[in-house]
């Protein structure tokens, strides 16, 4: 097992909610982008907190990206008072980490909540990811994401461009070369607790894929909720129709 290391936090709501959420970034973005759950949980009484992954905002930078040590490190991330979470939503990357912490280890969240996870990836899948994160490093400006992204709320233009800036690039790419066979199907198989999923309807990366019918087996994951016309970020691409899905889900 990886040698976790502590992740920074960002939060929302009051720190005495009886309810506890995590958030879980994708590649090359930070906590800070998963604002909208953020916003949406707490104005619902949840207590919200975002993590930075390793390599990625203000969080340590190490040697190791392999997909078990980013699953370590959220495994090792707790409430304030050592407790499960009663929530943790898992974009991509973040999935990905919250299947293997889930499948390690049943008592660190009572549920999961993966928005187009990336459990497995094809050949093109990774190329695709590959040139997209290269394209944000290149030019990580506001202006430049506006272009790519123009419906886009201005917060998550300017956060999305910071993401690039303060995220080490290093750490992105080694993240695709130390894991040259990404899938943690096995990981999803074993989870013992109730998985939901929000896919994107455009590009998704576990939709319509043999993956979506291999995780089928557990009975704890959930038909998928398809954001229709979202892309693989659909709490930026259609937030509205998004944050209605996840209240719907948890009502």
């Amino acid at each position: 097992m990886p040698t976790p290391v502590s992740l920074p936090r960002l939060s929302w709501g009051s720190a005495v909610a009886e309810r506890r959420a995590l958030l879980v970034h994708g590649l090359g973005s930070t906590g800070a982008l998963m604002w909208r759950y953020g916003v949406a949980l707490a104005d619902a009484g949840w207590r919200v907190e975002a993590v930075d992954l390793r390599g990625h905002g203000t969080a340590p930078r190490t040697l190791d990206y392999t997909l078990a040590a980013y699953g370590a490190d959220i495994a090792a991330t707790r409430p304030d008072d050592g407790g499960s979470w009663d929530l943790v939503i898992g974009h991509s990357l973040g999935g990905a980490a919250s299947l293997l912490a889930s499948a390690a280890d049943p008592g660190w969240a009572r549920r999961l909540l993966l928005v187009d996870p990336a459990v497995a990836l094809q050949a093109d899948d990774r190329a695709g990811i590959g040139a997209g994160l290269a394209a944000s490093f290149d030019d990580p400006t506001q202006e430049a994401v506006h272009r790519a992204h123009p419906h886009w709320h201005p917060q998550d233009v300017e956060l999305k461009a910071h993401a690039s800036q303060v995220t080490s690039r290093w750490a992105v790419e080694q993240t695709t070369a130390q894991n040259p066979t990404w899938d943690v199907t096995d990981a999803a198989l074993h989870v013992a607790v109730p998985v939901d999923v929000i896919a994107a309807g455009v590009g998704s990366i576990f939709r319509d894929t043999p993956v979506e019918a291999a995780v089928a087996a557990n009975p704890r994951f959930r038909p998928a909720v398809v954001i229709t016309g979202a892309g693989h970020s659909p709490h930026r691409d259609d937030p509205e129709a998004t944050i209605s899905a996840v209240l719907a889900l948890l009502d």
